[in-house]
């Protein structure tokens, strides 16, 4: 059995963050304060020594990867199936206008329900093109290696939700990712686990009965 590691990190803070503006698939750059917050989370991520950085193409995000880059001397992969949600006529808008405009298909999503936000993907067709990316790296990893996936929050959770096999509809209950926190998967007897989530500090080992 293998011993495997995915940290998923969620890049830094944009000005659309701040606002409240639905991203998706714009390409946001980080603000200064985004820049810091990757620096700081990259020097705790390469103490974890990754095997191999793998990032969403969009500028936020090979901004954040190239702070872990900087510290570990990996050079990461961008892949545009890490992108974010596309998210057609919700994108540039803030939540407020969402609400105002999309409420039902708004309220139909947090229900769980398989919502084309804005005429844009479902969250499935997310984790269609997302979780093979990232298992086809994990494959490469070595037999206690550790990736690190540089994306998004919505890409991050669809993700998650796929690798360990929940009900799409009940993906809504991983919660949202901070900027620059991460999720870790630790591959057990059994599949994935969810080990860490929304972390902002290194992982601490469970000690006690569910080890």
């Amino acid at each position: 059995m293998t011993d495997r590691r995915i940290v998923l990190w969620r890049h830094g803070q944009t000005s659309w963050n701040l606002e409240r503006r639905f991203q998706g698939s714009t390409d946001i750059a980080l603000t200064e304060a985004g820049v810091e917050q990757a620096r700081r989370a990259a020097r705790l991520l390469a103490s974890l020594q990754p095997d191999a950085i793998i990032a969403s193409d969009l500028k936020r995000t090979r901004a954040t990867a190239a702070e872990l880059e900087a510290v570990t001397g990996l050079e990461a992969v961008h892949d545009s199936g890490l992108r974010e949600t596309y998210a057609g006529s919700w994108q540039g808008l803030t939540h407020d206008e969402i609400i105002a405009q999309f409420g039902d298909q708004y309220a139909a999503w947090k229900r769980g329900e398989p919502v084309r936000r804005g005429g844009g993907e479902l969250e499935t067709e997310v984790a269609d093109r997302a979780a093979p990316v990232v298992l086809a790296h994990v494959d490469k990893l070595p037999e206690k290696g550790t990736l690190v996936v540089v994306s998004h929050g919505g890409t991050i959770r669809t993700t998650i939700g796929r690798l360990l096999g929940l009900a799409p509809g009940t993906w809504e209950s991983l919660g949202g990712l901070s900027n620059c926190c991460w999720s870790v998967l630790g591959e057990g007897a059994r599949g994935w686990r969810l080990l860490e989530h929304n972390a902002g500090t290194l992982p601490e080992p469970v000690l006690g009965d569910d080890d």
